[in-house]
Parts: structure tokens; sequence; C-alpha cells
């Protein structure tokens, strides 16, 4: 544990684990956080091939540990466990609220020039190509991302984004619409991008709550595995 600045504790992934190999960030006896690997959904799907998932493995190693908010199957990174009703009604309000921050690593296609942005594009649930998103400029909800450029390689770029709404796929559909579709990303990329990564390029590297008991300020960070300089 390290102090930071504006009354902020930060905590990084330490050398813990539960049974079923999920990487324990952070726990205390109100909430676990943890780094969810990708290709492991954050709750139960419909059939019997996707029940496996982080939270049953979570909840059969912590008694009465519960989902607060999601990650996409493919998508890796911090997410935050309550272990009591209360505190799942506490962190679910900030999440409603967007008093929680998160930033995301991705990789890109092609060679981003400016060095940072805003992409403000609503978007919604296609009806018809589930699960799918899509944008709608008239009935879509509002979606709001701030990006900067963390590292550009020869035929990529390393963006670091900072979402200030949470709607399904959001980043994933964002990047597409301008230009830079995420390596690796079955729905939203053209086959020659989904092709240069065996996984979504996609990773949720930090988030910051207001812890429910103490009142504390805390952002837990996940080391990203393909961006050598996030910390």
């Amino acid at each position: 544990m390290e102090s930071s600045l504006n009354n902020r504790t930060s905590y990084h992934t330490p050398p813990e684990y539960l049974p079923h190999g999920i990487p324990v960030i952070y726990h205390d006896d109100y909430l676990v956080v943890l780094d969810k690997p990708s290709g492991l959904l954050s709750v139960k799907g419909i059939g019997p091939d996707k029940i496996d998932c982080l939270a049953v493995r979570v909840a059969s190693a912590i008694e009465g540990a519960r989902i607060v908010h999601r990650l996409d199957m493919d998508t890796s990174g911090v997410l935050v466990m309550a272990r009591d009703a209360d505190t799942h009604r506490e962190l679910s309000r900030q999440f409603q609220d967007r008093e929680v921050e998160k930033v995301y690593i991705a990789e890109v296609g092609g060679v981003v020039d400016d060095e940072r942005g805003l992409i403000d594009i609503p978007i919604r649930k296609d009806m018809e190509h589930p699960p799918m998103q899509c944008v709608d400029f008239e009935q879509g909800k509002p979606s709001q991302t701030h990006w900067k450029v963390a590292e550009r390689k020869e035929n990529s770029t390393l963006l670091e984004l900072r979402p200030t709404t949470g709607r399904s796929h959001q980043l994933r559909i964002h990047l597409r619409e301008i230009g830079y579709p995420i390596l690796g990303d079955e729905l939203y990329a053209p086959p020659e991008i989904l092709a240069l990564s065996p996984r979504l390029m996609l990773h949720a590297q930090t988030l910051t709550i207001t812890h429910p008991a103490t009142g504390e300020r805390a952002t837990f960070t996940a080391h990203c595995p393909f961006y050598s300089q996030s910390s």
C-alpha cells in the first residue's frame, strides 16, 4: 500500500491468488478487488458452456462476494466485488452516479496522429445483431470517452482511455468509429485488425472508488500485460 496525492491510496497487484487462479489486488471485510483475466466471463451467461465465470469462482472462495460491475469477457483488468449487501448497494450507486474513475489501455490498429481527444458518440443495443451495440444519434444513450496516446508503434498505437460513461462495448465502438479499432476485437474490428492479436487488446488498468466503510478514495491498479510502461 502506498499513499498518493489528494488523500487517495493506491493498491497494486500483490502475489496473492484465489484457489481458481484469479489474482487478488486487495481485500478486506467489505470488498475484494481482482485482476480479471481475458477470456473469462464476469457473470454467468445463457447455456451450460457459460456457467464458469469470475463471479461464481470468487463466490465459491469468498462467502457473500457479489458482482458490482462487469468487464467484457475478453477484457482483462480491475474488477471490484462487494462482500455484503450494504457495500454492494453503495458501490452500485457510485457506478450509477459516475463517481468512479476508470482508466483503460487499448492497442488499436494504425498510428494515431493527434495526442489526445474526446469521443462523444451515442450508442444503443443493436437489436438485429446481439450482443453488438450500434451508433444511433437519435435514440442512442450519450457516451463519452477521453483518450490520449500512450505509445506509438510501427503499425499500431497504445491509447489511455478514460470513459465518463459506462455503456456496453463503449470503448470498442468509439475507437472503431474514429477509425482505430482495437486489435483482436471479434465484434468490431475488420479481419486484418482482428488477426493482429490472439486476444482483445483492452485492459482495465485502474479503478478509483470511495471505500464504502472508510470514506477513503482508493485507486486499484492491475498491470497491463501488453503495455510495459503501465504501473
